[in-house]
């Protein structure tokens, strides 16, 4: 696997609105059979899904962003624990690092943005099997660091390579496993994307032969089978264990009984 980091200008929230523009001027032409990732803040800052950084409004925005949160209170760090689009990190992904004085939400629908992204690679560079990631990060229990443990949005190739029915090189069946293939694809494209002032908001993602390309975004079916029901993740003990407060999204799911 080769990932690639691309380098571009500053992106600017408040000024930049034309992702695609972005895009076309600093992604090299990709090869077919290739994932393109890109950050959720520059889908984020081009979207105008941003706020003006005001510390007193940080936590209504988080909790409106939310499907469901845990208050500062319960944490030793004052941050909040919060859940949203199925999947927990803190804080709602509102971010104000390399933001220019704004707060920085997620994409309003990543999926459709991801869903467009690729869209448009597709038409520009007469390509049909190319694939798209939008990557942010997290943190993971019991370990220090960030870094990209899941994608909010793919397209164009399957997320999951199940090993379900398939028999180890002893012969014995799996029973529960699958590969995480847009996540573990994400966690590589942040690595070399980084974290700081590095400037490379984009990657690109080659020779990848257990990428299963789909010349088309994802189905609605396809997207509900990637979203865990409570009651069969390993860690629901946890996750109910705790009184979560219901946020201003949709929830997709009820982390508490």
């Amino acid at each position: 696997m080769k990932v690639t980091p691309i380098k571009t200008r500053k992106i600017i929230p408040g000024e930049d609105r034309d992702l695609f523009a972005i895009l076309d001027r600093y992604l090299p032409k990709p090869k077919d059979r290739s994932v393109v990732a890109v950050t959720s803040k520059i889908v984020a800052i081009c979207e105008g899904r941003i706020a003006p950084l005001d510390e007193k409004k940080k936590d209504s925005i988080i909790i409106k962003e939310a499907d469901w949160y845990l208050p500062r209170t319960s944490h030793k760090y004052n941050v909040m624990l919060t859940i949203k689009g199925n999947a927990m990190q803190f804080s709602s992904g509102v971010d104000e690092s390399n933001a220019r004085g704004f707060f920085v939400l997620w994409p309003k629908d990543p999926q459709k943005s991801a869903n467009s992204i690729r869209e448009h690679l597709v038409k520009k560079h007469k390509k049909k099997n190319i694939g798209v990631v939008i990557t942010d990060t997290a943190s993971v229990p019991l370990r220090w660091g960030q870094r990209g443990v899941f994608v909010l949005a793919h397209s164009g190739f399957s997320a999951l390579n199940s090993y379900i029915g398939k028999p180890d090189i002893f012969g014995r069946m799996f029973k529960m496993t699958s590969a995480a293939i847009a996540d573990a694809l994400g966690t590589a494209a942040v690595l070399v994307m980084g974290e700081g002032a590095e400037q490379t908001p984009l990657a690109v993602i080659e020779d990848i032969p257990f990428v299963k390309f789909q010349n088309r975004n994802p189905k609605k079916t396809e997207l509900q089978k990637l979203q865990m029901p409570l009651e069969d993740d390993l860690y629901a003990p946890l996750l109910q264990a705790v009184k979560w407060k219901k946020g201003g999204r949709i929830a997709t799911m009820r982390p508490s009984r």
